[in-house]
């Protein structure tokens, strides 16, 4: 069971983070300690804006109060804005604001940014160049500088083959489709990879497919669990607004 604090609030924080697979979500103090278990639903099958809201409000119906909400989304967001969404569609998903449509509908602030981005809030130790990678039905990246998230880039649609970008050659679907062994061996590629040319201090290796990683990593690389990660939502809170984050209000 979930560590839940018991300690006062003055801010609750909605944490929702958004994956091709699950639709994860806890309420958060200010610290990032659960105010409510951590829970999560299936994404819907047309994950359009609209049933993705949707699906939001059925997750969190019992949730206990809240004032502010932290989006992590996959794909490219600007300004709150979703530009890309390769693993939802992104057909349904251009140009949308999702930072809006979940301010007017639980009628609190809300901050979106891309899912590895916001889990990174969580993970990294602050110090240096640090690199999050989440590896879920997607590949996603994020980088930071003294603890500053710097302005995103979506690595994961770097060519990696003639056919392939990062997302196709070691995403979800890869590992359906080439066996666990194929895929492993693809990621110490992809690791050595990012080591020779992002030259980061510290790594950490994020979503659902982390754990069947199977062999032995750099000591200045970690893994960590979803759990782990979408406490970013409340240090999401903590950045000042920029490039990457904006704040949406439900009046605007």
């Amino acid at each position: 069971m979930t560590n839940i604090s018991k300690k006062p609030t003055k801010q609750a924080i909605l944490a929702i983070d958004i994956g091709g697979s699950h639709i994860k979500a806890a309420v958060l103090n200010k610290n990032g300690e659960y105010l409510s278990e951590y829970q999560r639903i299936e994404t819907p099958k047309i994950a359009s804006p609209e049933n993705t809201a949707q699906s939001i409000a059925e997750l969190v119906k019992n949730f206990p109060q809240f004032d502010k909400i932290a989006v992590g989304f996959p794909g490219f967001v600007k300004d709150g804005v979703i530009k890309t969404a390769p693993n939802l569609g992104n057909h349904y998903w251009e140009n949308v604001n999702l930072g809006q449509i979940l301010a007017k509908q639980f009628e609190k602030p809300t901050r979106v940014v891309n899912d590895a981005d916001f889990q990174g809030l969580a993970l990294i130790n602050r110090k240096g160049l640090e690199m999050v990678i989440t590896l879920g039905t997607g590949f996603g990246t994020a980088l930071f500088m003294g603890g500053a998230l710097l302005p995103h880039l979506e690595l994961a649609h770097l060519p990696v083959t003639k056919s392939k970008d990062y997302d196709a050659f070691v995403g979800e679907k890869a590992l359906q489709k080439e066996g666990l062994e194929t895929w492993n061996n693809r990621m110490k590629e992809v690791l050595n990879t990012f080591k020779t040319v992002v030259n980061y201090d510290n790594l950490f290796l994020s979503g659902g497919n982390a754990k069947r990683l199977n062999f032995k990593l750099d000591k200045n690389i970690q893994t960590v669990s979803n759990k782990d990660g979408i406490k970013g939502g409340a240090f999401l809170w903590q950045v000042a607004e920029s490039y990457c984050v904006k704040t949406a209000h439900p009046n605007q």
